[in-house]
């Protein structure tokens, strides 16, 4: 069950570290203090991907499978920004887009070997494909991926992996904030 307090914690931190770098400024700490005063974002060292939608179309996701920065409020602010304009799929969002877009934010575990597949399941649990210095990821639960081979066949795909022998396989899972808009 998804945590509605923090759903909105999470996904009104991104939104505006978006709002605040499209007008020019740099998102800092000090969002997280207006966003979360007790300090909730402060305290986990977590990875996470911030994901943009535009009337049900993605516009950006940019993530972490370990964490980066010193805290998570830090990490959906990093990612969030990246998200908006540093997605290689996309132009950098426009200001007068930010009315039109949602925010997600899914806050990974840590990734675990998997030794056999079956421990695998694409609605429960995302993915790492690994070989060589070539790694791809995927979220889990996403539209039109429901077989274990799907969801590796992807993030191998955006690895640029074409062959899926001597793989290693990593999941880890995720606690998904959406944001509630009208």
């Amino acid at each position: 069950m998804i945590n509605t307090q923090a759903a909105a914690l999470h996904t009104r931190l991104a939104r505006l570290a978006v709002r605040e770098f499209l007008a020019g400024g740099r998102p800092s700490a000090r969002l997280m203090a207006e966003v979360s005063p007790d300090g909730d974002l402060w305290r986990p060292r977590q990875a996470c991907f911030v994901s943009i939608k535009r009337f049900g179309d993605l516009r950006g996701c940019i993530g972490t499978i370990r964490p980066v920065q010193e805290n998570l409020g830090l990490e959906i602010m990093a990612n969030a920004v990246s998200a908006a304009v540093r997605d290689p799929r996309f132009e950098p969002m426009r200001p007068e887009e930010l009315a039109e877009v949602v925010f997600s934010v899914d806050v990974l575990g840590r990734p675990e070997e998997v030794a056999d597949l079956s421990e695998f399941d694409p609605s429960v649990w995302g993915v790492v494909v690994v070989k060589g210095r070539r790694q791809g990821v995927l979220l889990p639960a996403l539209e039109g991926v429901d077989t274990v081979e799907r969801q590796l066949a992807i993030a191998a795909q955006k690895a640029g992996i074409d062959d899926l022998r001597d793989i290693r396989v990593q999941r880890f899972s995720v606690t998904r904030h959406r944001e509630e808009r009208p």
